[in-house]
C-alpha cells in the first residue's frame, strides 16, 4: 500500500513539474493578434459601458494602443517607436540587453494597464485580463520570463500614463461649462434631455501629431438667415427633406445608413413618465472595430495589427481635436431647432441630435481621418463588409474601401437630420487634411524611412 501511495505521489509531482515545464514555441505562439483584438474589444465594451463622450473615448483608445505599440516594438526590429514623433513622448524604458522577453505579453500588459486606468469600471478590465493571462500561461512561458515581460509591460505603461497626464485633460475637467447665448445663430441644448455642450475646451488637449487644433481649421459656416430664400434656411430645408424620398427603398437604404452609422454613447428613450437610456459604441469605437475586421481580413500579424489600432487612434484622436476647435468656434446652431422654430414645431430627426454644436461634423472629420489612416496600412480598394453594429441589432453594410465607408458615415447624419451639407462636405475635407498629416508625419514601419 505504501509503495502505491509513493508512486501515486511520484506521478503527481511529475505531472506538476510537466505543467511548469516551458514550452521551446512560446514565443511563436503568443504572438497572436487575437489577444490584441480581444483586448481592444474589451476596451470598447467598457467605454460603452461606462458611457465616455466621443472625444473621451478617442482618448483611451489612443493612449491605450500606443502602450501596446511601444512595449511590442522591440520584439519588431522593422519597426520604431513613437518617441520623438507624437508630442511630448520621450524615449521610454528599455528591455535589458542579454534578457529573453515576450514582448507580446509586455504589450498586452501595457495597454491592459493604460486602458484600465483611464475608465470607470477597472474590475471589468481586471476580470478580462486574469482570464486572458490563465489562457496564455498555458502556453507555457518561462517564469522568469513571463515575470521580466510584465515587468517590462508595466514599466511602459507607467511611462505612457506619466505623458498623457500632461495633455490638459485634467485640467479642462475643471473648466466651465458652455454658456447658452441667446443669440438665435448660435448653438443651444436639443431635445428631449436639453444636455449641456460636451467638452467645450477640448481644443485645449494636446494634439498627437497635428501642429495644433488650429491647424485645419475649415471656412466658416454658411450665415444664419432666416429668410425663407437665403441659402441658409435652403440648407435647413435639405436637412427637413432628406428622407422624403420618393422611391420606398431609397427611404429606407437613407434611414439604415442614418441608424448604422449612429454611434450616439448615450440615446435617451421618454415614454409618459419614464425615461430610459440606450448604450451604444462611440464614433471612434466604430472605426476601432473596421481595424479589427480589417486586420483579420488581411491576416495581419501581431505587430502590424499594433501598427493598424494605434495609427488609426491617433488620427481619430487628433480628428475630434480639430473638429471640437471648430465646433465651439462657430458655435452653430442644429437643424433641429432651426427646423422646429421656424418651419416644423412637431419635427423630428431620425437620430437623437448630440449635445453640441454643429459645425463641422464630428463623423465626417474622424471618419475621413480613420479611412486615410487605414488605407495606409491596407491599400485603397480594400474590400470588406462591416459588422460592428451587429452587437445592437443592426445589419452588416460592405464597402469597396475605407474611403466609401468614411463618405457613407458622413452622408449618414444628413439623413439622420442632425447635420447640413456644410459641415458634412468641410467635415469630410477636414478630416483628409488630418489623416493626411498624420500618415506623412509618423513613421512607424524603419523601411518607410527609406522611401520618403
Amino acid at each position: 500500500m505504501y509503495l502505491k501511495k509513493g508512486l501515486w505521489f511520484m506521478g503527481l509531482i511529475l505531472m506538476v513539474v510537466a505543467c511548469e515545464q516551458s514550452n521551446p514555441n512560446f514565443q511563436e505562439e503568443v504572438k497572436n493578434p487575437d489577444y490584441l483584438h480581444r483586448s481592444m474589444q474589451q476596451l470598447s465594451d467598457v467605454i460603452v459601458h461606462d458611457i465616455f463622450s466621443p472625444p473621451v473615448a478617442s482618448r483611451i483608445y489612443a493612449y491605450s494602443s500606443i502602450a501596446g505599440y511601444e512595449a511590442l516594438c522591440p520584439g519588431y526590429p522593422d519597426y520604431q517607436s513613437l518617441a520623438g514623433q507624437v508630442k511630448g513622448l520621450e524615449a521610454g524604458p528599455q528591455p535589458e540587453a542579454g534578457k529573453t522577453y515576450c514582448f507580446p505579453l509586455a504589450s498586452l500588459e501595457a495597454l491592459l494597464t493604460v486602458g484600465r486606468s483611464l475608465i470607470f469600471s477597472e474590475d471589468k478590465m481586471t476580470a478580462f485580463q486574469d482570464e486572458l493571462y490563465a489562457e496564455i500561461k498555458a502556453i507555457g512561458i518561462p517564469r522568469d520570463v513571463w515575470d521580466r515581460s510584465i515587468a517590462y509591460g508595466d514599466a511602459v505603461a507607467q511611462h505612457i500614463m506619466d505623458w498623457s497626464a500632461g495633455d490638459m485633460y485634467k485640467q479642462t475637467r475643471t473648466y466651465p461649462k458652455y454658456s447658452i447665448s441667446d443669440d438665435p445663430a448660435l448653438w443651444q441644448p436639443t431635445p428631449p434631455d436639453y444636455m449641456d455642450g460636451i467638452e467645450p475646451h477640448w481644443n485645449l488637449i494636446r494634439t498627437m501629431v497635428l501642429d495644433s487644433a488650429q491647424q485645419f481649421i475649415p471656412p466658416p459656416p454658411t450665415a444664419f438667415n432666416t429668410d425663407k430664400n437665403s441659402q441658409f434656411m435652403k440648407e435647413a430645408m435639405e436637412v427637413y427633406n432628406a428622407l422624403k424620398a420618393d422611391d420606398p427603398a431609397e427611404h429606407e437604404e437613407r434611414v439604415a445608413i442614418a441608424k448604422f452609422w449612429d454611434c450616439n454613447p448615450y440615446v435617451s428613450h421618454h415614454t409618459g413618465h419614464v425615461m430610459y437610456a440606450t448604450k451604444k459604441i462611440t464614433p471612434g469605437g466604430h472605426w476601432i472595430g473596421i481595424v479589427d475586421i480589417a486586420c483579420k481580413k488581411a491576416g495581419a500579424d501581431m505587430m502590424k495589427t499594433a501598427e493598424a489600432y494605434t495609427i488609426t487612434s491617433i488620427a481619430l484622436f487628433d480628428g475630434f481635436i480639430s473638429c471640437w476647435d471648430e465646433k465651439y468656434r462657430s458655435i452653430l446652431i442644429r437643424p433641429e431647432t432651426v427646423i422646429n422654430r421656424y418651419v416644423d414645431e412637431d419635427w423630428l430627426p431620425t437620430l437623437q441630435t448630440p449635445p453640441f454644436p454643429e459645425y463641422t461634423s464630428g463623423h465626417s472629420v474622424i471618419s475621413r481621418a480613420a479611412a486615410v489612416a487605414l488605407t495606409s496600412v491596407f491599400g485603397d480598394n480594400f474590400q470588406f463588409t462591416d459588422t460592428t453594429e451587429e452587437q445592437f441589432g443592426l445589419p452588416a453594410r460592405s464597402f469597396n474601401s475605407f474611403i466609401e465607408a468614411s463618405s457613407e458615415a458622413a452622408i449618414s447624419r444628413m439623413y439622420g437630420g442632425i447635420h447640413y451639407m456644410p459641415a458634412i462636405k468641410y467635415g469630410v475635407e477636414q478630416g483628409e487634411k488630418v489623416g493626411e498629416f498624420v500618415v506623412k508625419n509618423l513613421k512607424m514601419e524603419q523601411k518607410q524611412l527609406s522611401t520618403n
